[in-house]
Formats: structure tokens, C-alpha cells, sequence
């Protein structure tokens, strides 16, 4: 029988490595590594020839459409594709006391109908049963079981007929037997998902799988969680503000890239069916600095509030703070107003902020945010009923951006009728007459 070897293997993000090392080379985290065993493969075992498949022409494969589980929330719908797949294994990761276990029992409350059963490994059932007191929920439908082991687990989810799907709270605190390891290793949280998985795609049965996250913002393990799981769910927001965002970077049931709203409450957390509406409500009046633009998360486009404040030095060094934005972007832009628009910034301080809490990551905010800035040092509001939108170039022309026309229509359903983007303004000059 061949020897085991030793390998050790980075907790953060799956690094292998044939010695210990204390910084990790790919994501470098320190003293993540851990030991684990592999046992070589025995090349005597490959001599026996097993049973094939025959390959199929793909043609030949009729395509049918899964049958989807409501949730009976529609923007947790929506971020999953319509729904829950039976057999379908979803991977939900989020920053700790951002309200994943919130969301999930939520869901457990809508889908009143059916049981459902939660795997608590990390709180007691005694907390379940405040929250879910607090949140309004009689829980007559939720079964619990607080265990860790993951055959006992797969013995009462088989046992469970007729369930809505299961919950595990959380994947890092199971372990098996089988594996070599404490509970979080990375040969348990491994092996544990690959059983997890099996059972689920064998009876039917939608399964939640609750991930933490590390510092680096992914979820903790290796990478191998991800690539087994169907769906892979991030839910985000600042602990400051109610609202959070729930966002599919995999999914092989339904689009990529969707984003779900909600708004944590103290009954819960409720979806927010109208967030353009609900962004813009909490907007004062018209003042200078203030520019709204429009932005995708996802497939769905949402009005934001960029607010640019800007005061004179009192060093010599301007200060350049943001919030919500690229620091990096906003020097960028303040180099194209300077040369292309003929604004003088050298001596004032900029401070830039997107309302609400939020963070943009795309481009399309580049002409807001230099109307915003323009208007804060002329000390002139923008013309009421605008919205702006564009890439801003090295060269100051205003380039264009993807779903140019679902922005334009929900701008325009909101009732705005004054829409820079870069059909009308084919530069920054030209933006700022528009807008003045």
C-alpha cells in the first residue's frame, strides 16, 4: 500500500504547498496553513477496467426547465432565478451579523407551507427560537436539529419527507468521521460539502449551506466549496446603514450577476421592491454638489445620490476623501476637470460621497461624479429633473456604457427628463452646459 504524504494546505484560499510556510504566496495570509494528509494513488487499482458510458450526441438530449420552489420572497427569487431547484445546493456567504441566518429563517417563515429543517451548529436552538419570536414567527413548520455530525445530519434528512429544503448553520462546523481533521479543516469542510451535495441531488432536496467569510471578503476554505456548490450567493451591506444587497457570482440555474435588495428591520428582513424610489426619498432638496446617476447592479438599474463637497485647503496638500467611490478614480477625474474643463482644484479639498451607503464600482458614475464636483465650486445647483451617466476618457469626451437603454427608461419612469448621457453630450464641456 502506498505511503501517505504529508501537504499542507492554506485555510484561506485553498494554496497547496508540499512544506509549511508562514505567508501564504497566493493570497498572503499568515499562518493559514495546515497539515493534511493524502494518500497516493495505487497504480494496481487502475488495471481493472470498469464500466463506461456512451457519450450521447447532444442533439439528441431534450432540454426540459427545471420545476422551481418559490421562496415566496420575489427578490430572493430573482437573485436565484425563479426560485429553488430540487436537488440544488446553495452556497450563502456574508460578513458576520450582516443577517444571513435573518434571511434564511425569513424564507423559512414565507414557505409556511412546507417544512423545513435547520441544521444549527453554530447557535442554540434557544436563539432560533428568539429571533424568531422577534421577527414574528410561530416557526410551526421549522424542524431543528442542533448537531455537527454530518452522517447524522444526512440520516435526518432522509428521514425528513416532503421538505421546502435544509439549512446548515454553517458548513464550517461540521465534521465526519471519514476525514482527518478537526471541524474547519480543510479536508473536513471538503469531504462534509461532497456528502452534503450527494444527499441533496439523490433526494430531491434544496439545500443552504452557510459560509463564513474572511477578512479578504471570501468565504472561508478552499475554493473547491464554490466550484461544487450549484449557487454561490454573497449577501453584503454597511453595518451602519438597513439595507443590504444579495449578490449570485455563480449560478447553473439561472443568471449570473443578479442582485436582490433588502432592508433589515427589527421584524426581519423585507425586500425592497422599489430601491430607486427608496434611495432618492431620503434626497433634501436642490443644492450644489448633488448629482444623481444612474447604475446596474445586476441586470437592474438603480438611481443613486453622488454627493461632492468641495472647501478651500488649509495646507498646502488638497485632501481627496471619498465614500462609497474609488479614491484612485476620483484623482483621475479631478485631473480631467482641471485640464479638459478648465476647473481650478489645486487649492480646495474634495470630499465625494454615494448616498445611502452604498458602493459603485462601474464607470458610468464618471460624469455625475464630475458634475457633482463642478457644482460644489461653482457653488450652482444642477438643473432640477437631471440625471447624468458616462465614462469619462483621459481626453474628456464621454464614452458610452452597457444598457444604455435600461437606463434611460428608468430614469424616465421615474420622471426625470433631463438625461446626460453619452447620446447628447459627446464631451465634458458639452455635459456641463447641459447641465447648468
Amino acid at each position: 500500500m502506498p505511503k501517505p504524504k504529508s501537504l499542507y494546505v492554506c485555510g484561506s484560499c485553498g494554496y497547496e504547498s508540499p512544506h509549511w510556510v508562514g505567508q501564504c504566496p497566493e493570497c498572503k495570509s499568515w499562518n493559514t496553513f495546515s497539515e493534511e494528509v493524502i494518500i497516493p494513488f495505487n497504480k494496481s487499482r487502475g488495471k481493472t477496467r470498469l464500466p463506461t458510458s456512451k457519450p450521447v450526441y447532444l442533439s439528441k438530449i431534450s432540454a426540459k426547465s427545471p420545476e422551481r420552489i418559490s421562496s415566496k420572497i420575489g427578490e430572493f427569487d430573482r437573485v436565484l432565478g425563479g426560485g429553488f431547484v430540487p436537488g440544488q445546493v446553495v452556497l450563502l456567504g456574508g460578513s458576520p451579523g450582516i443577517g444571513k441566518s435573518t434571511l434564511v429563517t425569513e424564507i423559512a417563515k414565507q414557505m409556511s407551507t412546507v417544512d423545513i429543517l435547520y441544521i444549527c451548529g453554530e447557535e442554540s436552538p434557544d436563539q432560533i427560537k428568539l429571533r424568531a419570536d422577534r421577527m414574528h414567527y410561530s416557526a410551526k413548520n421549522l424542524l431543528m436539529l442542533s448537531e455537527t455530525n454530518v452522517d447524522a445530519i444526512v440520516s435526518a434528512i432522509e428521514d425528513s419527507k416532503g421538505l421546502g429544503f435544509a439549512v446548515i448553520d454553517s458548513i464550517q462546523t461540521l465534521y465526519s468521521e471519514d476525514f482527518a481533521g478537526t471541524a474547519g479543516s480543510i479536508s473536513q469542510i471538503k469531504g462534509c460539502t461532497q456528502i452534503l451535495t450527494n444527499t441533496a441531488k439523490r433526494l430531491g432536496v434544496p439545500l443552504v449551506l452557510i459560509g463564513h467569510i474572511t477578512k479578504e471578503g471570501v468565504v472561508a476554505g478552499p475554493k473547491i466549496l464554490e466550484h461544487v456548490v450549484d449557487t454561490v450567493l454573497y449577501l453584503e451591506g454597511d453595518s451602519q446603514y438597513l439595507y443590504r444587497l444579495l449578490r449570485t457570482t455563480k449560478n447553473r440555474f439561472g443568471p449570473v450577476s443578479e442582485v436582490g435588495i433588502f432592508e433589515m428591520t427589527e421584524g426581519g428582513m423585507t425586500e425592497v421592491l422599489s430601491p430607486s424610489d427608496l434611495f432618492l426619498s431620503q434626497t433634501q432638496g436642490v443644492s450644489s454638489g448633488s448629482c444623481l446617476t444612474v447604475i446596474m447592479e445586476g441586470y437592474r438599474p438603480i438611481l443613486f445620490e453622488v454627493q461632492a463637497l468641495t472647501v478651500r485647503t488649509a495646507f498646502g496638500y488638497p485632501r481627496r476623501t471619498t465614500s462609497g467611490f474609488s479614491n484612485n478614480r476620483l484623482l483621475v477625474l479631478i485631473a480631467i476637470l482641471e485640464k479638459r474643463a478648465g476647473l481650478d482644484l489645486s487649492a480646495h479639498d474634495v470630499y465625494l460621497s454615494v448616498a445611502g451607503g452604498f458602493k459603485i464600482n462601474e464607470y458610468a458614475a464618471d460624469l455625475a461624479v464630475c458634475l457633482a464636483i463642478a457644482s460644489s465650486i461653482k457653488d450652482k445647483p444642477i438643473k432640477s429633473k437631471t440625471v447624468a451617466f458616462g465614462e469619462c476618457g483621459l481626453s474628456g469626451e464621454v464614452r458610452k456604457v452597457p444598457h444604455l437603454e435600461k437606463r434611460v427608461k428608468e430614469a424616465k419612469k421615474l420622471g426625470y427628463k433631463n438625461i446626460i448621457d453619452p447620446g447628447v453630450a459627446k464631451n465634458l464641456k458639452e455635459a456641463l452646459k447641459l447641465a447648468f
